[in-house]
């Protein structure tokens, strides 16, 4: 099957990148979805990234067969060494497609895919594939981020353009940055019948979370998807200095508060 041409990554997976991922885990990154695990299950989470969600989601479906499957090596690397500190061994790490899954129908109880569809040409597709590999009864869990929906203050010149420009360059490279709220009609596209739809958020307004965040974006605006804008014609390297400067303005903030909204949607195959 034709799905056009593939996405391009936006982020890379710079040490910014790796290291803001690693932050995430099953409870503050896929709560919706624990209520549903339970012993014995089998699971696949499609672009594991660092894996530090999937061992969270290993431990509630344990002793069943988890599986981490990244198109990344980078990402597949950071996951072997989570894994390692982690100790949890029973987690197959493979190299893969989420369009074109390597494996039969009906393999597992719960497909998860967390900040994945944004970043794909074809979503649509995806959830199909997903769905394809998960058995009746099972489900796919999915969860995203709604970029144009993060909001923040104080507001220092140069987020606006910040976000304008991340938001154009995720396009240009046949991402979809509002992923979050296209799910419903994704995975209704996808053919499920049995959805459904939530929303939760991350909120950084502590000095430290602060600090963190607004490093991590401000380095990643100089070498993620930075260099990719400037490529395109969308900013400068000036632009980049300026909208880092602007994060860097935000984190030093006392009153600064930043949430980010994302979609969830669980569907039942």
């Amino acid at each position: 099957m034709n799905h056009g041409s593939p996405a391009r990554y936006t982020h890379g997976h710079s040490r910014a990148v790796l290291s803001s991922h690693a932050s995430r885990t099953a409870e503050n990154s896929a709560a919706y979805l624990l209520p549903h695990l339970c012993e014995g299950q089998a699971l696949l989470d499609v672009g594991c990234g660092p894996a530090t969600i999937t061992v969270g989601l290993a431990e509630h479906v344990a002793p069943g067969r988890v599986v981490a499957l990244d198109a990344a090596e980078a990402a597949l690397t950071a996951a072997r060494a989570t894994l390692e500190a982690q100790g949890s061994p029973q987690v197959e790490l493979t190299i893969g497609d989420a369009l074109a899954l390597p494996y039969p129908d009906d393999t597992f109880d719960v497909v998860h895919a967390h900040q994945v569809l944004q970043h794909l040409a074809d979503p649509v597709a995806a959830l199909a594939e997903m769905r394809r590999v998960t058995k009746p009864g099972g489900l796919v869990a999915v969860r995203d981020a709604i970029y144009s929906a993060m909001t923040w203050y104080p507001q220092p010149d140069g987020m606006e353009a910040w976000r304008r420009v991340y938001l154009a360059t995720a396009r240009a490279n046949g991402g979809e940055p509002d992923a979050g709220s296209r799910l419903l009609a994704w995975c209704r596209a996808a053919r499920f019948t049995d959805i459904s739809c939530s929303a939760d958020t991350w909120c950084y307004a502590t000095p430290e979370l602060r600090s963190w965040w607004g490093e991590m974006w401000a380095e990643r605006s100089l070498t993620s998807f930075g260099p990719r804008t400037v490529e395109l014609g969308l900013a400068t390297q000036a632009d980049l200095e300026a909208m880092a400067a602007a994060w860097h303005e935000w984190l030093a903030s006392p009153d600064g508060w930043f949430a980010v909204l994302h979609g969830e949607a669980l569907g039942r195959v």
